[in-house]
């Protein structure tokens, strides 16, 4: 009998921590972000304020994001970047965001709002932002060389010595732009011009393509310089002080990433307060602190350009400069032409 009763009081306590103790479930809210992108203390915070449990999973690009998501798996939050926002708005798969319930919505600075991807952030909240560019050795990288912009990536001086970030669109930004062309061009000469850029790139420098693995790699100072996004280059920079970062002349990819609800959520007023979360200026430090790419939190951002990153060109985005651009949505018929000329250049 003693045995029964305590299998019955084990059960009850089990469906107590599960209802937080109050005789009700505990509510649930699935995040999917990008890996590597969170401090992941701030999920176990956000948890304990809210007496709710926090699903969260990872994706390592937009697209394989999109079709998790298209094949029916379902998440509250999505955190993708600016193109796959607009695609997401196109195609009708996110509800607006309720701006009355983010009461931290002033800490946001003016910069990362009102971008062409989503005007009026009527279904974004913005997570982090940034550049592309090339995170180079100062020790070995000609200052002179410098002035070549993205042209550098085909000095032969440095054949077998560089990182090729191991992406459709932003290499194809790349050689757009070392070519005077814009980066969202649909122009098929153009394109092709920049896949023979591409393709002479890999036959006479022989770059390797990477991903995540390029951070300790240059921290560690195996090649002379790498494509990377800015927020990596901050970080890599704050550890191996012989680098520095470049912003072409001939411009980058300004990118934007951002918090967006589903229209499959149901548990909005959680969403809305997990958003409003993220943007306050204490866990928007962490958050950036954590991670290294820049705060679109004003204090934050600040704080970090101030304090720990002092110094750090490439964690200050220069949304100013007139050559640069922001990626917008392809239609599936430039994407396949995109995608099929990528796979001709990985090809070897």
């Amino acid at each position: 009998m003693k045995k029964f009763v305590s299998l019955i009081l084990a059960a009850v306590l089990v469906m107590g921590v599960l209802s937080g103790c109050s005789g009700e479930e505990k509510k649930v809210l699935k995040v999917y972000n990008a890996g590597e992108y969170i401090d992941k203390s701030l999920l176990s915070k956000f948890e304990k304020e809210n007496n709710c449990t926090v699903i969260y999973e990872t994706f390592d690009s937009n697209e394989s994001m999109y079709t998790k998501i298209m094949s029916g798996e379902k998440y509250d939050i999505l955190v993708p970047s600016d193109y796959m926002i607009e695609r997401l708005i196109k195609e009708d798969f996110l509800q607006p965001v309720d701006w009355s319930l983010i009461t931290n919505k002033e800490n946001l600075m003016d910069e990362v709002q009102n971008q062409s991807y989503d005007p009026g952030n009527v279904y974004s909240v913005p997570y982090f932002w940034g550049s592309v560019g090339i995170l180079y050795d100062t020790t070995v990288v000609d200052e002179a060389d410098i002035k070549e912009g993205w042209n550098l990536l085909k000095n032969t001086k440095y054949a077998g010595n560089i990182y090729m970030y191991d992406s459709e669109r932003d290499s194809f930004m790349v050689a757009l732009k070392a070519l005077g062309y814009s980066m969202n061009t649909t122009n098929t000469e153009e394109i092709d011009k920049a896949y023979e850029w591409l393709v002479e790139q890999r036959d006479t420098m022989k770059p390797v393509y990477a991903g995540d693995d390029v951070i300790d790699n240059m921290i560690s100072g195996n090649k002379a310089m790498a494509v990377v996004y800015s927020g990596d280059a901050a970080y890599i920079m704050s550890e191996n002080p012989e680098l520095s970062y470049l912003e072409p002349e001939q411009g980058t990819n300004i990118w934007y990433d951002a918090m967006v609800i589903t229209k499959d959520c149901t548990e909005t007023e959680l969403a809305h307060k997990f958003i409003d979360f993220m943007l306050d200026e204490e866990n928007a430090l962490a958050n950036t602190e954590e991670v290294g790419y820049s705060s679109p939190v004003k204090s934050a951002f600040e704080e970090m350009k101030t304090g720990t990153y002092a110094g750090i060109c490439a964690y200050v985005v220069d949304t100013g400069y007139e050559k640069n651009e922001v990626f917008r949505y392809q239609e599936p018929e430039t994407k396949k032409y995109f995608a099929d000329l990528w796979t001709k250049v990985k090809a070897y």
